[in-house]
């Protein structure tokens, strides 16, 4: 979220397709001689007394309409910041389309002019307050609201009020225009493709689909600029291109002018999901199954090295946080990123993050945390993605007895391969050897609808001495035709049978115990990262116990939602 401590926009504008206003240009059709007139009415009255009230929608009204789109069928319709913003879904039958719509308070000409008036006036005591109050941010935007409409002798209603509120609060603490797409749970990305081009989201039910939100010119600028101010960083027509992290968590790829982007400044957002995925929830999607998972499980106990390898948005990094739940506690774990993504929920976890050349200073690389990493004594050591000269040490710690994850933009196990032994990586292939598991996942279609699966578990197996090149053998492969998962041995799962002096029998129980928990903790709906990893934590401390526990639980119903807070 923004904060008022950022620039914000003195004026406002009507959006013209939904009657919705817009910080940051000049209110469309606006009238002069009533701004001159509210102005006149400011300095003659001596201010008001307002009854400031909770919003109640039977007594004040509602705050949002929407009549719908002409040809198009409303298909879905929900809250995304409730009682200010929804999005109606709507569908053309004859072009087979949809249409994301964004419904946010309507202003007259009145409420138009007020608002401008109160964001030049708010702005600066808000940030003088923020450096003396401690307060709730919320709180005191709301005091000054109601302080300066009082000032003003406004005579608003509290619909009114509630409304000014929203833009006010949108504004300063959200992502102005694009704050309830932001606010969209059904939303992972999000595109804006120019100057006056209509904005696309990926949406989890109804895929690419076209949005009413657009940005003029100077807006989008604005915007922008805006967006790399508030994480951190500098974007300018000396350096027109940035990829950083926002407040929020999530991720953002920005462009800025015409130099880069011909069609105008443009930017893409990859949301950040504040709960992250669970391997529970990877089981429930279908992007594994219940064998793979266990065999995942004890590979990670057994300090086994894997790379997630996919195309754009097939979940590799999703996977990969997921499956890092299963490091056992109290074990070192250290996180390398370009941009923050990873999210554990580990005692002895240190993170993270490359920095750009600050003033006089250096930047701080991937390579330069890697090995700074080694020299923290990581037991496991988590890389978000390998593109360099970072893969090298990357490899060299797994040669010398460091547990490594990390994921590659790949679409076969292959081309993994190929692409760790040339340029730009160049990793010898005596070290590649070192690696245990390679998953390849990918974003496909199934029944019409796209999925995200894990196509192949592929172990590497060494060099091959008659041919000298590197062999692998397939665990796991995912059947397309009827939507599932085949095992074909692991070598790895022998490897640990024989390093724990197990029998073929105990391996075997082992793996059934685990299916059994994961399978358990999937029928009770336990998809929480802390509690998922409490429990994973619980069966480390003594796994009997823990299997124990599940069949009392089985036995009588309402036990496990007490027993896992």
């Amino acid at each position: 979220m923004t904060d008022p401590g950022q620039q914000a926009p003195n004026v406002i504008s009507s959006d013209e397709s939904d009657g919705t206003v817009t910080p940051g240009a000049v209110a469309s059709g606006r009238s002069d001689s009533l701004i001159e007139r509210i102005k006149h009415t400011l300095q003659m009255l001596r201010g008001t007394t307002i009854s400031r009230e909770p919003y109640y929608p039977d007594e004040h009204g509602e705050l949002v309409t929407f009549d719908g789109l002409d040809g198009w069928e409303e298909i879905d319709r929900y809250w995304v910041n409730a009682p200010y913003a929804y999005v109606s879904i709507n569908h053309d039958k004859d072009a087979n389309e949809f249409r994301y719509h964004v419904v946010e308070p309507e202003l007259d000409e009145y409420e138009l002019a007020l608002l401008e008036t109160l964001f030049e006036d708010v702005r600066d005591p808000l940030v003088y307050q923020r450096d003396i109050d401690d307060g709730d941010p919320d709180d005191v935007l709301d005091d000054a609201l109601l302080d300066h409409l009082e000032r003003y002798g406004a005579d608003v209603d509290m619909a009114t009020y509630h409304k000014l509120f929203y833009y006010l609060w949108r504004a300063f603490r959200g992502y102005g225009k694009l704050d309830p797409v932001m606010h969209d749970p059904h939303v992972e990305d999000i595109s804006c493709d120019g100057y006056d081009l209509p904005l696309f989201v990926y949406h989890d039910e109804y895929t690419d689909i076209e949005t009413n939100v657009t940005f003029p010119q100077e807006e989008l600028d604005n915007f922008v600029v805006r967006l790399a101010q508030h994480s951190g960083r500098h974007i300018s027509i000396g350096d027109p291109m940035v990829e950083t992290t926002l407040p929020d968590g999530s991720r953002a790829e920005l462009a800025l002018g015409e130099e880069v982007t011909p069609r105008g400044s443009a930017f893409t957002i990859r949301k950040y999901a504040e709960e992250p995925f669970t391997p529970i929830d990877l089981l429930e999607y279908g992007t594994f199954n219940v064998d793979q998972m266990a065999y995942l499980w004890l590979a990670i106990e057994s300090n086994k090295s894997l790379i997630f390898a996919g195309g754009t948005a097939s979940g590799k990094t999703t996977s990969m946080n997921a499956i890092s739940m299963f490091i056992p506690p109290r074990s070192k774990v250290l996180t390398i990123e370009d941009t923050r993504e990873l999210t554990l929920y580990h005692d002895n976890w240190l993170s993270s993050v490359t920095r750009e050349r600050l003033h006089e200073g250096t930047d701080v690389t991937m390579y330069d945390l890697l090995r700074s990493a080694l020299r923290h004594r990581p037991e496991y050591i988590i890389v978000g993605e390998v593109r360099g000269e970072e893969a090298i040490t990357l490899f060299q710690a797994m040669n010398t007895g460091h547990t490594t994850y990390s994921t590659m933009h790949a679409d076969s196990v292959r081309t993994v391969i190929n692409r760790l032994e040339n340029e730009p990586i160049n990793v010898p292939r005596s070290m590649v050897q070192s690696l245990d598991i390679l998953c390849v996942q990918t974003l496909t279609r199934f029944d019409s609808e796209r999925v995200r699966r894990n196509k192949t578990i592929a172990e590497i197996e060494g060099i091959d001495q008659r041919t000298g090149e590197l062999d692998y053998s397939t665990a796991f492969t995912w059947n397309a035709e009827d939507d599932t998962f085949g095992s074909s041995g692991s070598q790895v799962l022998d490897e640990i049978r024989d390093e724990r002096a197990w029998s073929q029998q105990e391996l075997l129980q082992e793996l059934r115990n685990r299916r059994r928990f994961l399978e358990y903790l999937r029928d009770q709906g336990i998809d929480d990262y802390r509690r998922f990893t409490a429990l994973i934590n619980e069966y480390y401390a003594d796994p009997e116990a823990a299997l124990e526990r599940i069949e009392a639980m089985d036995q009588e119903p309402g036990i496990a939602e007490a027993g896992t807070d």
